[in-house]
């Protein structure tokens, strides 16, 4: 249902949204960790460099959908949310209800990362802050998210579609795998030019953290194109993959 107030009385609906705000938390912490320590070294040889910081994203991703995606779905992304509520999987208060705890976690994620580094250094270093990169125009950055994050939900659909896995019983299919390798692949593609949000709650958090003009400026392409992006994965989904029957050979 578009509405469902019984759930505001069930312990799972809150044990569901606490189980995104840690998630997302830890995502944050691992991820803007790592993005600090590139960050730090005057060159990228000594570091993980940016396929390191790829495979936090991705990796953190694959490890944290494992954890909770038995109690909550595993979305830890708002712009997720987003998609699977335009495709009816889940209803406007849990939507609203995730997003909410999704960037709380977010933020204290971001917070930690601050309190361990310092105010000062923690500033010099851009606080792990989305921003689209010299060279690149606003449109750039925001179709750069948009196809990112349509990648990414795009992927959650394919991985979690009940139909797919009852046809595809001969396929073991992992969801949280190609979940996390999608962020990875995402990362590798436009940590160039936007550092890469695809997921709101972490552009927040770590623009709320950070609080300087680098990270307000462009901060509306980190909504905006991940939404859209979601939006349009949600309509690719029910329109396309969910319209057309399987047939067996």
């Amino acid at each position: 249902p578009f509405f469902e107030p019984g759930e505001l009385t069930s312990w799972s609906f809150y044990r569901a949204g606490i189980a995104e705000f840690v998630a997302t938390f830890l995502f944050l912490y691992i991820t803007i960790l790592t993005v600090m320590g590139v960050v730090k070294e005057k060159t990228k040889c000594p570091t993980v460099g940016i396929q390191g910081i790829a495979w936090a994203f991705g990796g953190m991703i694959f490890a944290l959908v494992y954890c909770t995606a038995g109690i909550s779905g595993g979305h830890i992304n708002p712009a997720v949310t987003f998609g699977l509520f335009l495709a009816r999987k889940l209803s406007l208060t849990r939507a609203i209800y995730y997003m909410v705890m999704q960037c709380l976690g977010a933020i204290c994620g971001a917070g930690v990362v601050k309190g361990f580094m310092g105010k000062t250094q923690y500033g010099m270093l851009g606080g792990g802050a989305n921003s689209v990169a010299h060279g690149y125009t606003k449109g750039d950055g925001l179709g750069a998210e948009i196809v990112g994050t349509f990648v990414l939900v795009y992927t959650v659909f394919s991985a979690t579609d009940a139909k797919r896995s009852a046809r595809d019983s001969h396929v073991p299919i992992l969801a949280p795998l190609p979940i996390g390798f999608a962020v990875f692949l995402v990362h590798l593609a436009t940590i160039p030019i936007t550092g890469t949000g695809i997921n709101p709650a972490r552009s927040l958090g770590a623009a709320i953290i950070f609080n300087k003009d680098k990270g307000w400026d462009d901060h509306w392409i980190f909504w905006v194109g991940p939404f859209i992006g979601a939006a349009l994965a949600a309509l690719y989904h029910v329109v396309v993959i969910r319209a057309i029957p399987f047939k067996s050979k």
